[in-house]
């Protein structure tokens, strides 16, 4: 009898990082590349966006979280 394989979850990732004017929040494909970011004003700003984020990875399926965010498939 074979088992079902578990759900391996969603594998993207978020980082804050200090950008050109102000700071991004970034999110990584399950390779690590950065496929989306969204300027903030402050530090403060973006660790909170980031927060939101975040719970969405741990939320959604990685085909709802492409969807949400407008990603395409991993490359």
């Amino acid at each position: 009898m074979s088992q079902a394989q578990p759900d391996p979850g969603n594998r993207y990732s978020v980082r804050e990082e200090q950008g050109e004017q102000g700071w991004d929040v970034v999110i990584l494909d399950p390779g690590g590349a950065p496929v989306w970011k969204r300027p903030c004003r402050t530090e403060s700003e973006a660790r909170t966006f980031g927060s939101t984020v975040r719970q969405h990875v741990y939320w959604l399926s990685e085909d709802k979280f492409r969807e949400y965010y407008r990603l395409g498939e991993p490359g």
